[in-house]
């Protein structure tokens, strides 16, 4: 009996024990550490943004309905939907990587790519839709005014006034009825109206109120937000005439900063998908997939809650 207790007191006082390792840094890789270090700095930020949104919005004594200011809930429905998937491929390209199928993480990591790209390309058509009827972030470019007064009023006659407007209109009271379609007939008559009561020196403020929906009537609820009324900005895309949109010009800068800002974050995502393109992605280079996934991750989650705040309130 002490024969074996001092065996095993010999043993546990010797060198043969277990030997422990020391591991100085986290259980985490150092991309991955410096990747999350990233996106808690992005977090807050965005956080800031989002908050100072939500500020603006429910604190302005008016801000404008999505179908005001020409926003379609489908479309923006459909985007989040695409950025969803795109989330979706970037994981199933990181689990080929790791199972060593470098053809079919490829073939996600494309995909990513793709659906990224459409993600841009619809918001690109949103802003076009914008700029078609001036409503631009800044205030030189845009023609949106918050109140039908006498700055409108001047804004519109000096529209009018301009020598390739009247050139136009000229050459519009020139064509005879059976060349111009309905549309451009009634549009015809009412664009004289504006005219009058934008000249006349006795106007009132009714008058302007008519001359605002006459340009560009404010489209009603349930209607499609494509649908604007027939105003004579969409009749005659020329004439590109001041319209009035109570708080457009305070949601113009909003929605341009916060979409755009996200934007430029979608496009960095996108040159690191065509960067990882250029290697083998096998399990070697799942590492730097996974990071990649991680940030597309957070600006897809960005969008989830820029997609309500601007598009359903």
């Amino acid at each position: 009996m002490n024969a074996p207790a001092a065996s095993i007191g010999h043993e546990s006082h010797g060198h043969h024990g277990p030997v422990l390792q020391y591991q100085p840094g986290l259980p985490l890789s150092r991309g991955k550490l410096i990747m999350w270090l990233f996106l808690s700095t992005e977090i807050m930020f965005f956080a800031a943004l989002l908050g100072s949104y939500v500020v603006l919005r429910f604190g302005a004594a008016v801000w404008p309905k999505p179908h005001h200011v020409h926003l379609s809930e489908p479309i923006g429905a459909f985007n989040t939907f695409v950025l969803i998937c795109s989330s979706v491929t970037v994981v199933l390209a990181l689990e080929a990587a790791r199972a060593n199928k470098r053809s079919l993480a490829k073939s996600w990591m494309l995909l990513t790519l793709i659906l990224g790209s459409l993600f841009l390309g619809v918001k690109a058509y949103e802003y076009s839709s914008k700029f078609d009827h001036g409503i631009y972030p800044w205030a030189p470019r845009g023609r949106i005014y918050e109140r039908p007064d006498l700055y409108y009023g001047s804004a519109v006659r000096a529209r009018l006034s301009d020598p390739a407007i009247l050139a136009k209109i000229k050459e519009l009271d020139g064509r005879p009825e059976n060349e111009l379609s309905d549309a451009e007939l009634t549009g015809r008559r009412r664009l004289k109206q504006v005219k009058d009561m934008v000249n006349n020196p006795d106007q009132q403020a009714f008058d302007l109120a008519v001359v605002a929906d006459q340009i560009m009537p404010l489209p009603g609820e349930g209607s499609d937000s494509h649908d604007h009324g027939g105003g004579l900005n969409d009749t005659f895309a020329w004439l590109q005439l001041p319209a009035v949109i109570p708080g457009g010009n305070m949601w113009a800068s909003t929605y341009f900063f916060l979409t755009g800002f996200h934007a430029v974050h979608v496009i960095v995502g996108l040159i690191v998908f065509s960067i990882l393109l250029l290697y083998e992605l096998g399990p070697a280079a799942a590492g730097m997939i996974e990071n990649a996934g991680l940030y597309w991750h957070f600006v897809d989650l960005v969008w989830i809650f820029l997609f309500p705040l601007l598009y359903l309130f």
